[in-house]
């Protein structure tokens, strides 16, 4: 896959002025709303974007929808704050990191947040079985490995989409795997001087589809498109939005 277009519009944002620390924190936080909205609806959250940033935002809470989806919506908030402030120190992608990562998604069960699973599981209608639960630790240390090589190896868009399929593939907690891969998704992105992605509720069945396509066919070129697709417009609106300022 071509990624010249993300090269040359990242190079462009580069250049341009930067935005301060207020403009930052305010697209930061519409984008962290947004994105928590989307990644929340994904499984099944059925909060909708105003009732997302109503909790957020204004900590109101909405009488008619479940607590569960109160507290998945302000876990994926604290969950994304800690994201950009590990973004922001550098903090290399670790089994430690992952699971702090997830026991923030999972603030309402105690009892698996940060924890590998310890049974196995099915995803249902998926092309695929997760590997056993005592495979789950050796399989997660050979992903960081390999993922190290991935970055090395290849463009980063190819690297952070193949270690996407292979982390859901592993599929390492009983909860809360699809919400933590996106986010160590954008962690890693960020760190690579890109945007954070939002992977939008309405293209779930574009994006449910890349992972069938790896499971049976090893083609991860779906999912690195859809990754890169969505980078491209994020660096364009970025860049549109600091072209009004100039």
């Amino acid at each position: 896959m071509d990624f010249t277009k993300i090269d040359q519009l990242s190079a462009k944002l580069r250049s341009m002025r930067p935005l301060n620390e207020a403009e930052l924190k305010r697209l930061r936080d519409e984008f962290m709303i947004e994105n928590t909205y989307n990644s929340n609806a994904i499984e099944g959250n059925t909060l909708t974007l105003r009732e997302t940033a109503m909790i957020l935002q204004e900590g109101i809470t909405i009488a008619e929808k479940p607590i569960k989806d109160h507290l998945e919506a302000i876990g994926h908030k604290d969950a994304f704050s800690y994201v950009v402030e590990l973004a922001d120190r550098r903090e290399p992608l670790t089994e430690r990191t992952i699971k702090d990562i997830h026991a923030l998604v999972l603030m309402n069960d105690a009892a698996n947040r940060g924890i590998y699973r310890r049974v196995p599981v099915q995803i249902l209608g998926a092309a695929h079985t997760p590997p056993q639960p005592y495979l789950v630790p050796a399989e997660m240390e050979k992903l960081l490995t390999d993922y190290e090589t991935m970055k090395r190896d290849k463009h980063i868009l190819e690297a952070v989409g193949l270690f996407h399929l292979l982390f859901e593939g592993i599929h390492p907690f009983i909860d809360g795997n699809g919400r933590t891969g996106r986010l160590i998704l954008n962690l890693e992105l960020i760190k690579a001087g890109l945007l954070p992605i939002n992977i939008k509720f309405t293209d779930r069945r574009k994006y449910y589809d890349c992972f069938d396509e790896y499971h049976r066919m090893g083609d991860a070129e779906s999912m690195i498109k859809l990754i890169a697709d969505y980078e491209a417009a994020e660096l364009e609106k970025r860049i549109e939005i600091l072209t009004e300022f100039e």
